[in-house]
């Protein structure tokens, strides 16, 4: 009985852990209104560092040797997964809708089921392959379902965030061989200090004008102070530990609500409206990831 309530609760928690990622679209989206996609990416990275290291000085996990290769490893997760995952994913959503960029997102379990099972040379069935083709169909279906004076700009914005989305599964494939050394929240600290570092390297590149000023209001930096250490952080932290409690397989399901809190919030709050392409491609990509990401293939 206590491990069934144990469940529930993880369940529970990973449910609103969904919404906060689904809401945390529309608010990259209200920031972009105000902001340059390098300095909103900088300083949500700088506000998931620190909030990563608070955390990391409280549990002061035990640390282990990393040898050069392991730390090249680290740096092109950071770019991979921090650095080129932000910038694009910024940039795509100055160009696109709250709601396409939250149910482009729906991809990523897909995208990184396929690239672990090129990784792991895993020979993709008929079914997954089937499931591979319809979801990034559904993507197709929400792109060209713009009309033709919007598909020149939110087109290009909704295949930013689609790569964004393989930048991270990129990088996400990385760690794997890092996290026997390394636990978790180690790891989240040095690519996330690392990726913050890339990201202000970017913004001084390119000089003042162009990602170089900062909020002058006191609710965008409570969006970005929000959206850098709950969205960001906070809720990455409970998705590694809930893995670890229920097993990836059920925590994955969870995955499904995200695009599914991002439309009803962008609806709500930016008062976005899903078309007939939206809900289409939003089956194709749920259905597509749900065949897509299966293990092994019915007999």
């Amino acid at each position: 009985m206590i491990r069934i309530r144990g469940q529930i609760a993880v369940q529970a928690i990973l449910l609103v852990s969904m919404a906060i990622w689904g809401l945390n679209v529309t608010i990259v989206k209200q920031l972009t209104g105000s902001l340059d996609p390098p300095t909103i990416a900088m300083l949500r990275m700088l506000v998931a560092t620190a909030t990563l290291t608070a955390i990391w000085l409280a549990r002061r996990p035990a640390l282990a040797r990393l040898d050069r290769r392991q730390w090249l490893g680290l740096a092109a997760c950071a770019f991979l997964m921090v650095y080129m995952n932000q910038i694009l994913f910024t940039e795509g959503m100055v160009r696109t809708s709250a709601t396409n960029g939250a149910l482009i997102m729906a991809l990523g379990p897909l995208v990184s089921a396929i690239l672990a099972a090129l990784a792991f040379r895993e020979r993709l069935g008929p079914l997954r392959l089937f499931g591979v083709l319809l979801g990034f169909g559904g993507v197709a279906i929400i792109i060209l379902g713009h009309s033709d004076s919007q598909l020149a700009v939110m087109g290009v914005g909704d295949l930013l965030v689609v790569a964004g989305i393989l930048s991270f599964s990129c990088g996400g494939a990385l760690i794997q061989g890092i996290a026997r050394r390394l636990d978790p929240l180690s790891i989240s600290v040095i690519i996330y200090a690392m990726g913050a570092l890339m990201l202000i390297g970017h913004t001084g590149l390119w000089g003042p004008g162009y990602g170089g000023a900062l909020p002058g209001s006191a609710w965008l930096w409570f969006l970005i102070l929000f959206s850098g250490s709950v969205s960001t952080a906070i809720v990455n932290l409970i998705w590694n530990n809930a893995i670890a409690r229920i097993g990836v397989a059920r925590a994955a399901v969870f995955l499904y609500w995200v695009p599914v809190f991002g439309a009803a919030f962008a609806a709500l709050l930016l008062g976005e409206h899903m078309g007939w392409n939206h809900l289409l491609g939003l089956v194709a990509v749920m259905v597509g990831t749900y065949l897509g990401t299966q293990s092994r293939n019915p007999v």
